[in-house]
């Protein structure tokens, strides 16, 4: 026969245990709950030939419990020792952040969707590793000095989070920047048609003339000392011309690039995907698709990218 003793005094622990411990699939195993002042022990005897087993199905059980029970607990205290200088609101919104990371177990980092797959590895070895020579598990104790791959693979995650947020946040300020100088102007140009085309922009005048995006033509105010691709440019072209009217012909799907287009000019922002400059370039694209190359653009939004001089 092999027992175990599990000491918690975590209540919604303690009834996840004891719901999940019943429903290990082996026969000959007993346990009791009991109450003491500081802690409740919850034993377990078993009386079964498979003693492998026993442990690893016991071990699913803790893991799974740490993870559902104690794992928000352990995103905080980590937000609290490394980032303790964002307000409460901000660790919240991290935090929150952080748990849809784990729950949708993707991210476009191949690193924090390794760490989201090995975190419950990692926990489920130390928890195996651990009642396996030991007759006793203080759970909070344990998660504290036994689990360290574990909270390493979490806080790869928060900084993951961490950094997402903080990219998030500078992209509205700069929206709002940028909305803020728009509409503090009066506006240069009538119309400007852009057209959007496998993640390259084209700008066309009133006259469907093409806006030259070379470096020389643009007003220097409005760019950074960073190296800007194509449609860098293009942005700053709207920003120097400040069109009344921006028509975006979406030959291609929209992306991030648009999105911002529309969030920064707002209603002077339509969109088409049907008309004879549509048709044009679809016909183009059809024909001669295999002989252009368009730069894929990914907007970068943090302050050292894009430290826009406007005169307010």
């Amino acid at each position: 026969m092999v027992s175990l003793c599990i000491k918690t005094n975590n209540n919604t622990a303690i009834d996840y245990l004891m719901v999940n411990i019943a429903k290990i699939n082996l026969d000959d195993i007993v346990f009791v709950k009991k109450n003491f002042s500081k802690y409740t022990n919850i034993i377990i005897h078993y009386r079964g030939n498979n003693i492998p087993e026993f442990y690893k199905e016991l071990a699913s059980v803790i893991t799974n419990c740490i993870i559902d029970k104690y794992e928000d607990s352990i995103i905080y205290k980590l937000l609290l020792l490394n980032y303790f200088y964002f307000d409460e609101i901000d660790m919240n919104i991290i935090k929150n952040n952080c748990k849809l990371l784990i729950e949708n177990k993707h991210s476009d980092t191949v690193s924090v969707e390794t760490n989201i797959a090995n975190r419950t590895k990692y926990l489920w070895a130390s928890v195996l590793r651990y009642i396996s020579y030991n007759k006793s598990i203080f759970l909070d104790g344990f998660i504290t000095f036994r689990t360290g791959e574990y909270i390493n693979c979490l806080d790869e995650i928060l900084d993951f989070a961490v950094s997402q947020f903080v990219v998030n946040r500078e992209y509205a300020e700069f929206i709002e920047m940028l909305k803020i100088y728009i509409s503090s102007r009066t506006p240069c140009t009538e119309i400007i048609h852009l057209i959007y085309l496998n993640g390259e922009a084209i700008l066309l005048d009133k006259q469907k003339n093409v806006i030259s995006l070379a470096k020389n033509n643009l007003d220097k105010c409005y760019l950074s000392d960073i190296s800007f691709s194509a449609n860098d440019y293009a942005l700053n072209s709207l920003l120097s011309l400040l069109p009344s009217k921006l028509i975006i012909h979406l030959i291609s799907p929209a992306d991030d690039f648009i999105n911002t287009l529309q969030a920064i000019f707002g209603s002077s922002v339509s969109i088409c995907t049907d008309c004879d400059i549509c048709t044009i370039y679809k016909s183009l694209n059809k024909t001669k698709g295999s002989y252009y190359r368009f730069a894929f653009y990914k907007i970068h939004f943090s302050s050292r990218k894009y430290l826009m001089f406007l005169e307010l």
